[in-house]
Parts: structure tokens; C-alpha cells; sequence
């Protein structure tokens, strides 16, 4: 049996992600992209965007279901998430999660960790921390000991900088499983209250007419 979710870019994830909240045409996606700012996360191009769509639909991960046009507009496909797809993407956000050493694919697991229950989440990100502690113990004990034997300051400026970006995303995890504790936090769409789920929809329903 293949690996569907060893097979998966980041940005075919994130497009999987946006066909979990609902059915939608290439334009869509791309204006949700680009409105949620994911176009920082992972790098969009036309062609790149495109293709993964195209690669989505023969891997069985996604699957159309209808095709439009508005006035004189080109015909648009809509595409749905299939379960092989749903399944696909939350593999991913589970292997990526807990690792510390892929920094570019944990921003989007993380983007995409609300399709997780709120105890998986946990005790990925726990597994997280574990790494990420060891290394901000690590790097402060680098910077110490060169310090400590007379190294100037110009030549540590990177380790420095290193070691506190290391400790505020500690600090920030510790923040976020204090959070994600709180029962009360809504996590999934499912734990989202009516008014929240209105709101969107009416949101999207503006934006992407």
C-alpha cells in the first residue's frame, strides 16, 4: 500500500485543510491562501499551486464534483475532500508535529493541528517540547561557556540570537498546552459555537462569490 501522507508537500496539506471546511474551485482556494496569509508559510506560485491540485485529484486524495460558470467566466471544477484525503493530511500533521527538526513543515502541521483531537495535539506537542527544551539547555550552556572563556560578543551575536529564539518558542509552547488544557479553549470545528460558524460562513460566502 502506498504512503499517501509520505507523498504530501506542505502545500498540498494546506489545500487539503480548506477542502475539509468545505467544497471549493482552484480561485477559492487560492483567495483563502492568500487571505489567511499561508502564502507566507509555503511558497505559492500559479504552477505550483495548479499542479498540486492536479497531483491531489490522481492520487484519489481529492475528487470533483461539479463543474460552473458565472456569466462569461471560464468553467470552474469544484473539488471535495475524499477520506483517503482526510486521512492523508492528519497523518501528516502527526508526524510533523512532535518533530523539531523540520521547522518549515511544523508551521504548517501546526496551522493544521485543529484536525487533530485536543489530547493528540498535546501529547504531540509535549513530545515537542521534550527536543526543544534539550536544546535551549544546550545552546544556553554553548553560549556560557564561550562567554565564560573571554569570547567578544561580535563573534557570538548568532548563537545569542539562536539561543533566544529557542527560549521564546519554549516559553510560547508552554503557553499554548497551558491553553489547550483549558477545556473551555473551542478546538476542531466541531467545539466551535453556532455564532462562530454563521460568521465564517457569511464571511466566505462575501469573499469568494
Amino acid at each position: 500500500m502506498s504512503d499517501a501522507a509520505a507523498s504530501l508537500t506542505p502545500l498540498g496539506v494546506i489545500v487539503l485543510g480548506l477542502l475539509a471546511e468545505m467544497d471549493l474551485h482552484p480561485y477559492e482556494m487560492m483567495r483563502l491562501i492568500r487571505q489567511r496569509g499561508e502564502d507566507q508559510v509555503v511558497k505559492v506560485t500559479n504552477g505550483t499551486f495548479y499542479h498540486t491540485v492536479s497531483r491531489l485529484e490522481r492520487d484519489g486524495l481529492i475528487a470533483e464534483v461539479g463543474v460552473d460558470r458565472a456569466g462569461n467566466r471560464p468553467e470552474r471544477t469544484t473539488y471535495a475532500l475524499t477520506p483517503a484525503g482526510r486521512a492523508a493530511a492528519q497523518e501528516w500533521v502527526r508526524r510533523e508535529l512532535p518533530r523539531f527538526d523540520r521547522p518549515e513543515p511544523f508551521r504548517v502541521a501546526l496551522a493544521e493541528a485543529h484536525t487533530l483531537a485536543r489530547a493528540e495535539v498535546v501529547e504531540l506537542l509535549s513530545q515537542r517540547r521534550v527536543a526543544l527544551a534539550a536544546s535551549v539547555d544546550e545552546h544556553r550552556e554553548r553560549l556560557a561557556n564561550v562567554v565564560g572563556r573571554g569570547v567578544p560578543l561580535q563573534f557570538l551575536v548568532e548563537l545569542d540570537r539562536r539561543t533566544a529564539i529557542l527560549g521564546a518558542d519554549l516559553t510560547w509552547l508552554d503557553g499554548l498546552l497551558t491553553r489547550l488544557a483549558d477545556t473551555t479553549l473551542a478546538w476542531g470545528v466541531d467545539e466551535l459555537p453556532d455564532e462562530v460558524l454563521s460568521r465564517l460562513a457569511a464571511y466566505r460566502k462575501a469573499h469568494l462569490s
